[in-house]
């Protein structure tokens, strides 16, 4: 991922911080520890960022988790239907597994996505590692 560095892209894929890009959002880099899996740091320690901008900022990001559902759900239905010629009843079973088991995942992202819209990043608060 470090072709991406800079970008909205790795923001978004590895939780970082949307200004800085130092560090994770996230209490737990884990997103399958799903007590803590929505748990959020209220500041970046290295650039001071607030990541919730107001009261029930990332109510937003329900909108963009349909259409990032929709992508593991297509997803899952070409490579179960069409690739692999399982039957449609098959194929949903496959469907409904795989959406149940990356939930956490669908969730982070999209608050990825959605703090990203209000947030770019500013190369002069990167550390160079």
């Amino acid at each position: 991922m470090e072709i991406f560095e800079g970008t909205k892209v790795y923001s978004v894929f590895t939780g970082k911080c949307p200004v800085c890009q130092n560090e994770s959002m996230y209490e737990e880099p884990n997103p399958y520890k799903l007590h803590s899996t929505l748990k959020m740091k209220e500041r970046c320690s290295h650039c001071k960022t607030k990541y919730k901008i107001e009261p029930s900022f990332f109510y937003g990001a329900m909108y963009v988790s349909y259409p990032v559902g929709l992508v593991f759900a297509i997803a899952t239905f070409v490579l179960a239907f069409l690739i692999f010629d399982l039957s449609l009843i098959t194929t949903y079973c496959a469907i409904v597994v795989v959406m149940i088991l990356s939930l956490p995942l669908i969730l982070r992202i999209s608050r990825n996505i959605w703090i990203n819209f209000f947030m770019s990043f500013d190369k002069n608060n990167r550390v160079a590692d």
